[in-house]
């Protein structure tokens, strides 16, 4: 379920100190219920994860034209990536983040860790249209009786290519990726809880 953007920034998380030159673009309430324990799980989950298993047919197609279009244009080339046309957040953590565990690395997304604590979970990438980081949290639930995680997306576009390009993106995040992505992971989760 989609949220207000006060969901994620009245919350004391450590990456409002790293991104205040970014926009808070997205934030979800996962369908990912736990106990207090299980946010390694979730942030396992997501490092795991990949474009090409998302449950929606349409959704799949969208990302699958989104990678072609960058190999053609050279959106997602290694030299517009982190570390090279933008510098990593790794290098605006504190002293205590920095010497902390950064998290997972990824099988498929083109996400690094960035820092990682026992409720919050940031990655980050980047190619020619902008500078994103994925952030979750594990917050407990409203009535008291367990958790579930949160995810927020933050972006810093790149010039007018990168604010041309997430405007035009927006409509299909929110009608065409995001509920499908949500639905697919409800399930996914469903399943890995039980096994």
């Amino acid at each position: 379920m989609k949220l207000p953007n006060t969901a994620h920034t009245d919350r004391p998380w450590r990456i409002h100190e790293l991104t205040p030159d970014f926009r808070l673009y997205d934030v979800w309430a996962l369908p990912t219920p736990g106990g207090p324990g299980d946010f390694p799980q979730l942030v396992d989950f997501f490092a795991d994860g990949d474009t090409a298993s998302n449950p929606s047919w349409i959704a799949r197609t969208l990302f699958t034209i989104r990678w072609k279009l960058g190999e053609v244009f050279g959106w997602d080339d290694s030299e517009a990536g982190v570390g090279t046309r933008v510098p990593t957040l790794r290098d605006r953590l504190p002293a205590d983040l920095r010497d902390g565990e950064s998290g997972p690395k990824f099988a498929k997304l083109p996400f690094t860790s960035v820092y990682l604590t026992g409720d919050e979970w940031a990655a980050e990438m980047a190619n020619r249209t902008c500078q994103a980081v994925m952030h979750l949290s594990w917050v407990r639930d409203e009535t008291g009786d367990g958790y579930h995680g949160r995810m927020a997306v933050l972006v810093k576009p790149n010039g007018p290519l990168g604010t041309a390009y997430m405007a035009a993106i927006a409509p299909f995040r929110h009608i065409l990726v995001y509920p499908p992505l949500m639905r697919g992971i409800a399930a996914e989760w469903k399943e890995q809880v039980r096994t």
